[in-house]
């Protein structure tokens, strides 16, 4: 087997290493596709030379380093400082293969005052969180594996820059407290804006306590009023067992769809903030499906299999409305949901399928809960103590479970006649009860889970009846992260 091997010096900063030639799927500087669009392309083999690359890179600058292991002295990090790229030229520093340039110590990159550079492809071993700064713009991480040390209350990636990307990376293997992914902003109240997060892979948290283990983390508290503009996609959760939240938003105008969150006992958690969308998820075979508090948030087109617990929670709050300047003990709590749309779900197979809750005191108002599809043999189908504040209409139920305290006009028993796909998801047959039979009209939902096109009076539930191929389905681990297409 031929091998690479790299010297270290003192004042290079680099540890031995040698490192195994690259297996023949791995992807090299040479296989992307913007490698050859760049006429200043560098390789360097140490991080004395990367720093000598990245005091003179300029916009298209491609600096790729050589596969090893990289110690980065204590005090001594990778300094990114005032570089800046152009939004179709960018500074682009990448491993020479796909995880094969291993970066050790305290910190590897630290980010100041730049813009329009891409990380790309590094395997991140540090013991101190990574941040994308405020005085950042447009940085993209992509293809970076990130497996931090397992230190308790070590946040693993912190963003506060706007139009930050994330895609194709993977995070796993954390033990104890902290988070993978933290979205937040500049000072104290505001959120960074219009940040990107797709086909990534989080996996393996199992932090055991109550709180404080999510995948993704969408803002806190008392950003819970800044408007993000956040979009969180194709993203694949397995085994995100740190937290009830595998994706916790506590900001507002944020887009959450088409993740798959698979085995985990976190789901998606609208804990904070107002008008976000939840669309076109997978929520199979987890403990935690969606749970909902807020106001003006649209709940639709997803689809929950084999909660061990609730498929959606409708929150109750001992708060209303929360507001600018109000006490960090009011912003804190539960923002009674006000003007939530729960529509076109399929919920199948958990112990409950919809349900509210009692143990606090102010009710759900203004909310629609329609043209549902919601099916099981245990539990309840419906489950809603504060009623008045609800309007319900054309949802279909079917099973053994009990329909619970469904107001009678609000829906109806049908056997759907759902069949399996070789992707186990379970969609309308022809002949189905539930194809144009939606009780309401939806002009801002225009397409179903799997992509097809909803027109006229639509099917309820999560699936529009088509005999064309599915363009969606639930994630793997092939489509996401540092080595898929």
């Amino acid at each position: 087997m031929n091998r690479r091997t790299f010297l270290a010096t003192a004042t290079a900063g680099v540890a031995v290493s040698t490192v195994a030639a690259r297996p023949a799927t791995a992807r090299t500087a040479a296989d992307r596709p913007d490698a050859a669009l760049s006429l200043d392309r560098r390789h360097v083999r140490s991080l004395d030379e990367l720093r000598r690359a990245l005091g003179t890179a300029g916009p298209g600058t491609v600096i790729t380093v050589a596969d090893g292991i990289y110690q980065v002295p204590a005090g001594q990090p990778i300094a990114i400082t005032g570089l800046r790229g152009r939004p179709h030229r960018p500074i682009v520093i990448r491993s020479e293969s796909t995880g094969g340039a291993v970066l050790t110590g305290e910190q590897s990159f630290v980010l100041t005052g730049s813009s329009d550079i891409t990380l790309e492809g590094f395997a991140f071993r540090q013991s101190k969180g990574f941040e994308v700064p405020a005085d950042c713009r447009r940085i993209r991480l992509t293809r970076n594996d990130f497996q931090l040390a397992d230190i308790a209350g070590v946040h693993w990636v912190m963003v506060r820059a706007d139009h930050t990307t994330l895609d194709h990376n993977a995070f796993h293997g954390k033990t104890t407290l902290g988070i993978y992914l933290g979205i937040e902003g500049a000072g104290t109240d505001q959120m960074a804006q219009g940040v990107h997060v797709y086909r990534n892979h989080f996996s393996d948290h199992s932090f055991p306590g109550d709180n404080g283990g999510e995948p993704i983390r969408l803002g806190v508290s008392p950003r819970a009023l800044s408007t993000a503009g956040a979009v969180i996609e194709s993203n694949l959760f397995e085994r995100a067992n740190g937290d009830p939240e595998a994706i916790s938003v506590k900001s507002s105008g944020n887009l959450i769809r088409h993740n798959t969150i698979r085995n985990s006992f976190g789901g998606i958690v609208l804990r904070h903030g107002n008008g976000n969308r939840v669309e076109g998820n997978y929520l199979l075979s987890g403990k935690n499906g969606i749970r909902i508090y807020g106001n003006d948030h649209q709940i639709v087109n997803n689809y929950l299999e084999n909660i061990a617990g609730t498929g959606v929670v409708l929150g109750s709050g001992n708060v209303r409305d929360h507001y600018p300047g109000e006490p960090p003990t009011s912003r804190t709590g539960n923002d009674a949901p006000d003007g939530v749309q729960i529509a076109l779900n399929t919920v199948l197979d958990c112990d409950n399928a919809v349900s509210g809750e009692s143990h606090r005191t102010l009710p759900p108002l203004g909310c629609t809960i329609t043209d549902n599809l919601l099916m099981g043999d245990r539990g309840q189908l419906m489950n809603m103590p504060f009623q008045d504040g609800i309007t319900w209409s054309g949802n279909l139920h079917w099973g053994a479970a009990t329909d619970g305290n469904a107001p009678a006009g609000g829906f109806r028993r049908a056997d759907p006649r759902l069949v399996a796909g070789p992707d186990g998801v379970r969609r309308l047959a022809k002949g189905s009860p539930a194809i144009n039979a939606a009780t309401r009209s939806y002009p801002d939902i225009d397409t179903d889970l799997d992509g097809d096109r909803r027109t006229g009076r639509v099917d309820v539930g999560a699936d529009e009846y088509s005999r064309r191929p599915n363009c969606r389905r639930p994630l793997t681990a092939s489509d996401v992260g540092p080595h898929s297409a």
